[in-house]
Parts: C-alpha cells; sequence; structure tokens
C-alpha cells in the first residue's frame, strides 16, 4: 500500500478479447467503422437451439497466450480474462513481475462463470462416474476464478475481489478498482470477460424473455427501433488496468482516460419501466460524484437492450436525468454490432467511449436506422466531435442499474 496522492483514479492500460477484434486496435478499428459482425452460432452442440445468432470470439487461441498449467483447470472465460489482463498490463508498462506484489490487486465482474468446463466436468459425472471428475471443478466454473487466476498467474497480492450484481457489475466492478486506488493502493486491474456460449450456458439463458431468438444477423439485436425484438449475447470483454493518476504522470505513460464518478440502483428483474427511475438515479448519483454537470456530457453509451418497453426507460432516463441535454447529446451502442457480453459489456463500452475521446469520434451503433425515441443516436457512420466527458450506462437483467463518468486524459491520441 502507498500513500495516499491525487485521488483521481486514471486508466493506463487496456486489453480486450471480443467478438469484433482481438486488442485493442483491431477492436477500435471495428468499432469506429461500424462493422458487424454477428453470425450463426457455430459452438458445437448448440445447433438446434432457438438462440441462433450470438457475437463468437472466433480467432483466439488460448494456447499460444496462456501457459498449460492454467489452461487446464480454467473455464473459456477466465481465459479471456487473463489474455486481457496481461495485454493490459503490457499496455500499462506493468508486465512481468511487479517490484511489490502487495501493490497490485484485481476484481473483476462475472455473471455466470465457466459453462463450458462445468458442462463438460458434469457429463463426465453422470456418463462415467464421479472418480472421473477433475478437481479443478470446484474452482473452474466459480464467478470468482478469473480474478483468483490472473493474481496468481502475475503474482498480484494486492486486494482482490468479484462483483456479481448482475450485467451491470462491469461498471460497478470499474468502480471497486477505482476506489481501491483512492483509499491507497497502487494498481487494480479490473473488468469482465465473459463465455456464455456453451450449450449448458445457452439453456440457462433461453429463460430470459429478452433474449432474440431471430435468425438474421442484421436484424437480431436493433435496439431503440420499432422492431427491436430483444439482444444479442455475446463473448468476450475487456481488463483495464487503473492506477493514481499522479503514479501514472511519475511514471511517465499516457492516461488513457479517469474513472470520475459511479453509482448504481436496483429496480427489480424485468420490470423495464420502472428500470426509468432507477437509471436516472444512477445517472445523477454518477456525475454527482464526478463534479459534472449535466450539459458537460459529450457522449452517452448507451445500455440499449433491444426491448421496446426497456429502450423507452432509457430514451427517458437519460432526458431525466440531463434535461434538454438529453435529447442532444449524441448516444451510441456499439455493441449491437457484436452482441452484449453480460458483464463484459459494459467494461467494453468504456473502453469504446476513452477511444471515441482520445480520437475525437463518436462511433456508430451498427444496423440501426429507424430510431423510434427522441435520441439523437448515431448511426451508419462515426461522427467527428470534441469529447472530454463520457457516460456510459448498464442495467442488468435481474434489475441492476448502473451509470459511470469517464473524463478524458490529457494525453493526445495514438
Amino acid at each position: 500500500m502507498s500513500k495516499r496522492r491525487s485521488g483521481r483514479a486514471a486508466v493506463t492500460g487496456i486489453g480486450v478479447v471480443a467478438p469484433n477484434g482481438l486488442r485493442t486496435d483491431a477492436y477500435w478499428k471495428s468499432v469506429r467503422e461500424g462493422l458487424g459482425v454477428l453470425d450463426l452460432i457455430t459452438r458445437e452442440g448448440c445447433e438446434h437451439m432457438p438462440l441462433r445468432v450470438a457475437g463468437e470470439v472466433r480467432s483466439f487461441d488460448p494456447a499460444a497466450l496462456i501457459e498449460d498449467r492454467f489452461l487446464v483447470q480454467t473455464d473459456r472465460f477466465s481465459h479471456f480474462a487473463m489474455a486481457a489482463a496481461a495485454l493490459a498490463l503490457d499496455d500499462a508498462g506493468l508486465g512481468g513481475e511487479p517490484a511489490d506484489p502487495y501493490s497490485v490487486g484485481v476484481v473483476t465482474a462475472a455473471g455466470s462463470g465457466g459453462g463450458e468446463f462445468g458442462q463438460r466436468e458434469l457429463q463426465k459425472l453422470w456418463g462415467k462416474g464421479s472418480k472421473y471428475v477433475g478437481p479443478y471443478q470446484s474452482i473452474a466454473w466459480f464467478y470468482a476464478a478469473s480474478t483468483g487466476q490472473i493474481s496468481i498467474r502475475g503474482g498480484l497480492k494486492g486486494p482482490c475481489g468479484v462483483v456479481a450484481s448482475d450485467e451491470a457489475g462491469g461498471l460497478d466492478a470499474l468502480a471497486h478498482a477505482a476506489r481501491a486506488v483512492r483509499r491507497g493502493t497502487d494498481v487494480m486491474v479490473v473488468g469482465a470477460a465473459e463465455a456464455p456460449l456453451a450449450p449448458y450456458s445457452m439453456v440457462c439463458q433461453l429463460g430470459y424473455p429478452e433474449l432474440s431468438t431471430l435468425d438474421d444477423p442484421d436484424r437480431a439485436y436493433r435496439p431503440f427501433t420499432e422492431k427491436a425484438c430483444g439482444f444479442v449475447p455475446a463473448e468476450g470483454g475487456a481488463l483495464l488496468v487503473v492506477e493514481d493518476e499522479e503514479r501514472a504522470r511519475e511514471r511517465g505513460v499516457p492516461v488513457r482516460g479517469v474513472v470520475a464518478g459511479h453509482a448504481a440502483t436496483f429496480t427489480g428483474a424485468s420490470r423495464w419501466a420502472e428500470s426509468r427511475e432507477g437509471l436516472a438515479h444512477a445517472i445523477t448519483g454518477a456525475l454527482d460524484e464526478a463534479g459534472v454537470a449535466p450539459e458537460e456530457v459529450d457522449v452517452v453509451f448507451a445500455d440499449a437492450l433491444g426491448v421496446p418497453e426497456a429502450d423507452r426507460a432509457e430514451a427517458l432516463a437519460i432526458a431525466d436525468a440531463l434535461g434538454a441535454h438529453g435529447t442532444r447529446v449524441p448516444v451510441t451502442a456499439p455493441k449491437t454490432g457484436f452482441g452484449r457480453a453480460y458483464c463484459g459489456a459494459p467494461v467494453l463500452d468504456t473502453v469504446a467511449a476513452m477511444l471515441a475521446m482520445e480520437h475525437g469520434l463518436v462511433p456508430p451503433t451498427p444496423n440501426v436506422f429507424d430510431v423510434c425515441h427522441d435520441l439523437d443516436l448515431v448511426t451508419q457512420h462515426a461522427r467527428p466531435a470534441e469529447l472530454r466527458t463520457a457516460l456510459v450506462l448498464s442495467r442488468g437483467l435481474m434489475g441492476s442499474n448502473a451509470a459511470l463518468v469517464v473524463r478524458r486524459g490529457d494525453d493526445s491520441a495514438r
């Protein structure tokens, strides 16, 4: 633990493993160009599922990025997280063993855990017997597995934790890390990555009425339109390195963005009309913590569930919290091009927000054209804009709402 410094939590490293790009540059290129990568699901065992379209991470080779001793004891969701964490630490100039392992902590969010690993071992249990079940079944499926494995792999012994608070947990984890830094922890590795496309995981999701079951990738996920029919899930996510801004300046590394404010509320599962009030409260709370006036928000990265009632509630919540500015501020939802990765989704949105501020571009919302809500939704092409403050929104299927305010770093785009 170090002494308290500036109190501003700076993002200095980004690692991305997403359906539309591995590594930050590839992800941003796809996001800014509004590319759509949603497609029919190809995972074995999923051929006859009602869920037909998703965002798959298809070019990811875990064996090329992660040591065998970790691969055998971890699920795909942890493979994504470990790879993204290593990329983020390298981006922050903190790769390798830390000089003080107790100064670096880890916190991740998870919505479903290791479904693929768990399914495989349960099949062994029922098909062959208990002695054929591997010892890692007890840990690989667990929500906290990614936090633990990132910590062990990197020799990171600072404060660690896991946030299990619905999809919005991705933003809650970022807030948790920012507050740890303000309390004196030098560095936090934080984020979320999910792997919800194993057959067992998909069966669990089929109970969500908000899930889109269309088989046309271009039409399956179209929030804020009259033909909105639900959301499309995705794999992947992102991990960030968060540290005190003053410490980052002393190290001479670029600041990619500042986590300035956060707030969360709860309004109940599938109570989308009620989420209007809950999300508006979260937005107001995040702005208050950041010391930001509503009119200072330059761009909103929307939750964009794709359910008509939920989309209407979100549009109204933005107007309730931001006033007249809420109908004028650019709004975007890049995830319509690659899917909604549960807890990983708002972290990927946060990455997109920081990159948008670096490059002065609001990315478009793929596959969306006929907007039916009073929003300035950016569609078709990226929009040049001077961006200093971004608002990222997230809601969970079980009723969590969260808002995060991110400020631009002072460094030039790269």
